[in-house]
């Protein structure tokens, strides 16, 4: 409102979806919620959390890293044991993702070209390996 000098932002969201500048004393954009979109977007492809500590192998645990390190390896199809699925459109959606899931807001893509990219306008190449720090 314009007779309001100042705006407090609490933080707010659950762990592991929330963009790693959340955490840290950086501005917040729009790209934080392209963040957000692509470890649901890895949850929803993969049907698991991001975090899954059940898992018998370490390596296993996170989810985004486990698939980059399938994507480079070309072994997507590893993850999707028993689906029968376009492996194209698999890789499409796992790059998308990955791209919208790091660290750097300014590497993310704009939600806009997200979209594009889901829908095979523009091209992707392979994304850079996301860490884990907001995890």
């Amino acid at each position: 409102m314009g007779d309001h000098t100042r705006t407090f932002t609490v933080v707010r969201g659950t762990r592991g979806y929330m963009a790693p500048e959340w955490h840290k004393n950086i501005p917040i954009s729009a790209k934080a919620d392209v963040y957000s979109y692509g470890i649901v977007l890895l949850e929803t492809v993969f049907c698991r959390r991001n975090l899954d500590t059940t898992v018998s192998n370490p390596e296993e645990i996170i989810l985004s890293i486990l698939v980059y390190k399938c994507l480079v390896e070309k072994k997507l199809d590893k993850l999707v044991l028993g689906e029968e699925v376009d492996k194209k459109s698999l890789e499409r959606m796992v790059m998308v993702a990955l791209w919208c899931i790091q660290d750097e807001p300014a590497l993310r893509p704009s939600i806009k070209t997200v979209v594009m990219m889901l829908e095979g306008i523009t091209d992707i190449c392979i994304p850079p390996c996301p860490t884990a720090s907001s995890i």
